[in-house]
């Protein structure tokens, strides 16, 4: 179960990995160092167009800027008549100036003509009068208007009333929402009236999962100290909800070199893996990454569940692998291209501690990584007041799975490391400080990336394990 070199072990052996605790990063810290890695992997990645169709939901990687003037010429306000000078006017045998319409033609001096809402004002016009506002009266003697009925004004008539002047939203080249902003409906809308067909988006984040394990079973119940994955169907959604394409979810057994080949092989932008980050007999996750020549930047979290949690850098391109995915791997960029940097997030194998190592360290990283963070500093979570008591951990922050109900969060029973029942009752993570909470207190609550339940508290109770 070793690679045919072996694999090198950290100085102090597992001995004293597993006494590292004293050493880990503080939770807030490891949010903040997943964060910058995105940031720092996203300036390499160039952003895609995307029809506005398949848009929605997704961030802009650049400024959203006006290609057009809006309007991008006078238009009518109101159905109604556009008129020239003062009134009363006559009206124009013309016809009514229809939206769509690309007439140069334009209003002499006491004319009125009939004008539809958003239809171009002819030149001259110096007004709009709503027709609700307006009466027309037969021709009068006056042979200048021989054959013309006569528009009259039913309230004053101010110059320039009811006309949308050409550039009155913004002019070309007018930034109309910086990077970042989330693409929604109301984007969609504002980017096709400023002339745009597609987006520019950051790429989708390439995930691939390596569920690691001997003892796990993909179907059935569990038997003979096997049990069920509960990972494997957890993580990809999850993922994919938090903005990533989930290239695959792979198992692989407790083998070093299986490991090896699956980690350097992967053409992922993130390869997750569950499991082996520990100090046991078969995990191998430190060790092939040391020979992968990877980079630490987080190694331990003081949280609780999911304390062996961890983060590093990968070699910039993968390596050729006989277990490596199928689809072939990117040509060497040029000079002219930035290297392609690839990360790790080792998640712990209990399934609530990986939910913690997801939150804690994937989250920040893609949402830094597809524009959606901010920056190199996470997104900061919504502060809840608690209902109940929560124990805490002497010295670590303890994420606690809540239900918001009436403006408070709501601490459920089942959130032992392994336990998934908390979790899939859940609307949030609690982040309990060292010591715990008493009732009342404000604290940030991760949302998860789904619609909140509504109804009553989940029938758990309101205590712990």
């Amino acid at each position: 179960m070793t690679l045919k070199e072996p694999l090198p072990v950290a100085p102090g052996t597992a001995d004293a990995r597993a006494g590292q605790s004293h050493r880990a990063t503080a939770w807030p810290e490891a949010r903040a160092a997943a964060a910058r890695a995105g940031a720092s992997a996203r300036a390499g990645r160039a952003p895609l167009g995307v029809p506005l169709g398949q848009a929605l939901g997704q961030v802009l990687a650049e400024p959203l800027l006006a290609l057009t003037d809006l309007p991008p010429f006078d238009t009518s306000a109101m159905d109604g008549w556009a008129v020239a000078g003062p009134g009363p006017w006559a009206v124009s045998a013309e016809g009514a100036v229809l939206a769509g319409q690309a007439s140069e033609a334009g209003a002499a001096d006491g004319e009125a003509v009939r004008i539809a809402t958003g239809a171009r004002v002819p030149a001259g016009t110096t007004a709009v009068v709503r027709a609700e506002h307006a009466r027309t009266e037969p021709a009068p003697a006056d042979p200048a208007r021989a054959g013309r009925a006569v528009l009259h004004a039913l309230r004053e008539v101010a110059p320039g009333q009811d006309i949308r002047p050409r550039g009155q939203e913004c002019r070309t080249g007018d930034e109309l929402l910086p990077a970042g902003t989330l693409v929604t409906p109301a984007v969609l809308g504002l980017a096709a009236a400023a002339g745009y067909d597609e987006l520019p988006v950051p790429p989708r984040p390439r995930v691939e999962i390596l569920v690691l394990g001997d003892e796990l079973l993909t179907t059935g119940l569990p038997h003979d100290g096997l049990i069920r994955d509960a990972l494997g169907p957890m993580l990809g959604p999850w993922l994919a909800a938090l903005g990533a394409d989930v290239l695959a979810t792979r198992r692989v057994g407790d083998e070093a070199e299986e490991l090896y080949a699956a980690v350097t092989g992967s053409a992922a932008d993130l390869v997750l893996t569950t499991g082996g980050t520990a100090a046991g007999p078969v995990d191998h996750v430190h060790g092939v990454l040391d020979k992968a020549g990877a980079t630490l930047l987080v190694d331990g979290v003081k949280v609780r569940p999911g304390h062996p949690m961890l983060l590093a850098r990968l070699a910039t391109e993968p390596t050729r692998s006989e277990s490596a995915l199928s689809e072939p791997l990117p040509s060497a960029p040029t000079r002219a291209e930035p290297p392609h940097v690839r990360h790790l997030v080792g998640l712990p194998g209990n399934p609530l501690a990986a939910v913690s190592g997801l939150l804690t360290l994937a989250q920040p990283l893609l949402a830094a990584l597809t524009g959606a963070g901010s920056g190199a500093a996470a997104p900061a979570p919504p502060r809840v007041p608690v209902r109940d008591e929560v124990p805490g951990h002497p010295y670590d922050t303890r994420l606690v799975p809540v239900v918001r109900r009436g403006g408070r969060a709501v601490p459920l029973r089942y959130n032992g490391p392994a336990m998934l029942r908390g979790i899939a009752a859940a609307d949030g993570l609690a982040v309990v400080p060292p010591g715990g909470a008493r009732p009342g207190q404000e604290l940030d609550v991760l949302d998860l990336p789904w619609p909140a339940a509504e109804g009553p508290v989940p029938a758990q109770g309101a205590c712990f394990t």
